[in-house]
């Protein structure tokens, strides 16, 4: 109960600040056409700016210590499950964007507002739309689009439409950071995940996500999406909840989840050839988490961390792995020397090291271009 109070609490908090630190948007992005464009940003709690708050949902973020480190807010939960910017903020703020991209839910993206880009991703949401269910309600892949769909006819209205196309086409990019939880809350998940364990073979399961994540991302190109980054799925059993679960010591990680998540990496490459290949103008870059990932927890140390196993903020086992952030969880003194901020989610300074090696890594980060030519990418 208690959790539930602060949860309504802190969404008017975060309602208010919306109103207030937002106002800017409506300024500014009305100089986009000159500038950087537009970023589109859909997936899961790893990117969710806030959309949950608007959601009758177990997956929420909007509490206290949430959001401590967040400049914007002044240090209040907006609903992000870090303590400071997502990936996908800080790869904004790098790439010139006056404002955060706002979550579609929020009354305010609306209007010249959508010219900064919108974020549709949803704590708890997977490409396959049974994931998730556990949280109850949580806007999976498919209606992430059916949102883009409905932005893509406002920003007509708000440039014309041949203007909005262009725009959409060559200033825009689409970032889609999903699948974990395709795994973590649904394939993988205790009890409730054992029937479709019997019932569908992990090839057959990885079929499906591709299968999916195919038609999502065809949709998107169809409604003029050009410039897409693709995430894989990171190492999801180094998790500090998944070390807890299974009793693991610092430098241990579940074998299963891991495995499952490369094999998905795989095919995710192959799809993003494909479509780069089949999709005409389009550019689908893959950005290879997993061993981005792999390599700051693996060598934490020599990225100024002082563990890559335990939450900063959470309660439970060894790792503080089992209960989510809140209000009653313990909270570590030291933000900057965490990999991990909550049991599931990388802290501000982790997200911060991910997002810059994104946007000027090499091919073997990210491919068949980094972030910053992507944005230049077809502007000559």
């Amino acid at each position: 109960m208690a959790m539930e109070y602060n949860s309504c609490t802190a969404a008017c908090v975060g309602f208010v600040l919306l109103l207030v630190f937002n106002q800017s948007y409506l300024g500014n992005a009305a100089d986009q056409g000159q500038g950087l464009g537009a970023s589109f940003i859909f997936g899961d709690s790893l990117v969710d700016a806030g959309n949950n708050n608007y959601l009758p949902t177990l997956s929420k973020a909007n509490m206290v210590p949430n959001g401590i480190d967040f400049k914007a807010s002044g240090g209040n939960p907006t609903g992000r499950f870090t303590n400071g910017r997502t990936i996908g903020d800080i790869v904004g703020e790098e790439l010139g964007q006056p404002n955060y991209a706002l979550p579609y839910l929020s009354p305010n993206a609306t209007g010249k507002a959508l010219l900064v880009g919108v974020n549709y991703a949803s704590g708890g949401a997977g490409i396959l739309n049974a994931t998730g269910r556990i949280f109850i309600n949580r806007v999976g892949m498919d209606i992430q689009v059916d949102f883009f769909n409905q932005t893509r006819k406002q920003i007509d209205k708000v440039l014309g439409p041949s203007k909005a196309k262009e725009y959409i086409m060559k200033r825009s990019i689409f970032s889609v950071t999903a699948g974990s939880n395709d795994f973590l809350n649904n394939y993988l998940l205790p009890v409730l995940s054992i029937g479709t364990r019997i019932s569908q073979s992990p090839d057959a399961f990885l079929d499906d996500l591709i299968s999916h994540f195919r038609v999502q991302l065809t949709r998107l190109y169809q409604l003029d999406a050009r410039k897409f980054v693709i995430g894989s799925v990171g190492p999801i059993g180094c998790i500090p909840y998944q070390k807890t679960i299974n009793q693991l010591n610092p430098d241990q990680c579940v074998e299963l989840p891991n495995k499952l998540a490369l094999q998905y990496n795989g095919r995710l490459k192959g799809l993003l050839a494909e479509l780069n290949k089949n999709l005409p103008g389009s550019t689908f870059v893959y950005a290879n988490v997993y061993d981005l990932v792999m390599d700051v927890i693996t060598n934490y140390e020599k990225y100024g961390f002082t563990t890559a196993s335990v939450a900063c903020c959470g309660n439970g086992g060894q790792y503080a792995g089992i209960i989510p952030c809140g209000p009653q969880s313990s909270l570590c003194e030291d933000r900057l020397m965490h990999v991990f901020w909550d049991p599931y989610h990388p802290s501000d300074a982790a997200n911060l090291i991910i997002a810059k090696k994104l946007l000027d890594g090499d091919t073997k980060i990210i491919y068949p271009m980094n972030l910053r030519q992507l944005r230049d990418h077809g502007l000559v």
